[in-house]
Order: C-alpha cells, then structure tokens, then sequence
C-alpha cells in the first residue's frame, strides 16, 4: 500500500505569488508527510512479514524437536500424529500445514539429523592431518555429536529397517566420494607404515566402536552401570580416548 499526493495550480488571475508561494509550502509539507505515511507503511509491512517468517520457523522447530521425542519414545510405528501434536501445544491441522504426513515428518527429521554426521565427520577423514590425528579427530566429534544427540543412532537403524536404500543414496547425494576416501586411507597407511587393513574395515570398526554403546544404552546402564547414567556418562566421556588408543595401536605393526 503506497499513498499519494499531487496537486496543480491553476493558472489565472486569482492565484497570486505570495498565495502560490504559500501553497507551494503547505504542499511541501503534505509530500513529507506522505513520503513519511508510505516509509512507516512499509516499514510495518515488513515488521508483519518477518514476524510472520519467524512465527513460522519457531512452529517448524517446535515441531520437529516434540517429535524426535515421541518417535525416540514410541519408535515409528507407535508415534501417532496426534500426540506429537498435543505435546507441542498445536492442533492436528496446523501438524499437517507443515508435515502432510508421519512419513514426511520422519523423513524431515532423518535428514536434519543425518547432516548433522556427515559433512563435519568426513571432512576430518578428507583433510591432509596424519592418520592418527585424523583417526583421533573422527572419534572425538562423532562421540561428541552422538552425545548430544543419542537419537541419531536409532533413527539411522529406525530408517535402515524401513528404507534401506535412502541412506546410501543420502550419502551419495551429499557430496561424499567413497572411492577418494578409500584411496586416501589406503595411502597413508602405507606411507605412515602401518599396517595395510583395508579401507572400508578401518571405517566400519571406528563406526561401530563409537556407535554401540548409544544403540546398546539400556543394557549397558543396566548390567555394567548399575542403572548409573552418571557412571555411563563417565563411560562414553573416556571412549574417545579409548578407541583412539585401540584402533591406532591395531593399525601398529607387530
């Protein structure tokens, strides 16, 4: 909304200088006020988008962090669209506006959580560090990035059981080259002398070393912690020198 003021003067005996001089002045003041009337138009218009924007971004968040809840709790099966929307506070309609579906709403928080792992975790492996930096520096942020968010693991397993496929083609479609990884592991551990285990062993036992004791949590807080999530925190917090220490002493040649 734009508002506008113009006038013209007409030109006859009745309009003297001193009278145009004046209308000239007061007409000035009406074009600051209007220019004035259209900024704070459109300066409030702006204000109403952005708080919009940001109403919509505080919803999706909202909505996204109350069902990794439920489907961490539930699993997919058991969630149901209904109790995700009751515990984010927001009627079923407004659930579907943003997630037409519980599929699209896993899938929506599968790939939030997946780009979490990847890019960050494969950067390290990619980078021109020494094995074993690169190896100490895999282990400490993917731990770390587990721990602040558990979830991931079964949500990853969650959708390996359901979608086999998506997680390979996701990984593709992130930019990963497996074949430069392998290639680039495979090198250093012949011109760093260790010994020469293949490439894709390498990677999957540093997976699996960092991974099982988040998937395993229950068991293990129960049988070897005593049901202590303090002495199982204690536990994970020394994993990340622990399989440092035990995946670079494997590599060591006897």
């Amino acid at each position: 909304m734009r508002l506008f003021y113009f006038r013209t003067y007409p030109l006859n005996e009745h309009f003297s200088a001193s009278k145009i001089i004046l209308l000239a002045f007061i007409d000035s003041i009406i074009i600051s006020l209007t220019k004035w009337f259209n900024h704070i138009i459109k300066l409030f218009g702006k204000i109403e988008i952005d708080a919009m924007t940001t109403q919509d971004k505080n919803t999706e968040t909202l909505i996204l962090e109350t069902a990794r809840v439920v489907f961490v709790e539930k699993g997919f099966d058991g969630a149901r669209m209904q109790e995700i929307a009751d515990k984010a506070g927001i009627n079923k309609a407004l659930l579907h506006y943003y997630y037409r579906s519980k599929e699209r709403l896993f899938e929506a928080i599968f790939k939030e959580s997946f780009s979490k792992i990847v890019p960050h975790i494969f950067e390290i492996i990619g980078s021109s560090a020494t094995l074993a930096k690169k190896i100490e520096g895999f282990v400490d942020s993917y731990i770390e990035l587990l721990t602040k968010n558990p979830h991931i693991p079964l949500f990853i397993l969650h959708e390996l059981y359901r979608n086999p496929d998506r997680i390979g083609d996701t990984l593709l479609m992130s930019g990963i080259d497996p074949e430069g990884i392998k290639s680039q592991l495979a090198e250093q551990m012949h011109n760093e002398n260790y010994a020469e285990i293949e490439p894709q062993q390498l990677l999957v036992n540093i997976i699996a070393l960092c991974v099982f004791p988040f998937v395993a949590r229950p068991i293990l807080q129960t049988v070897l912690f005593e049901k202590d999530s303090e002495k199982y925190q204690k536990f994970i917090d020394s994993r990340k020198q622990e399989v440092t220490r035990f995946i670079i002493k494997a590599l060591e040649k006897s």
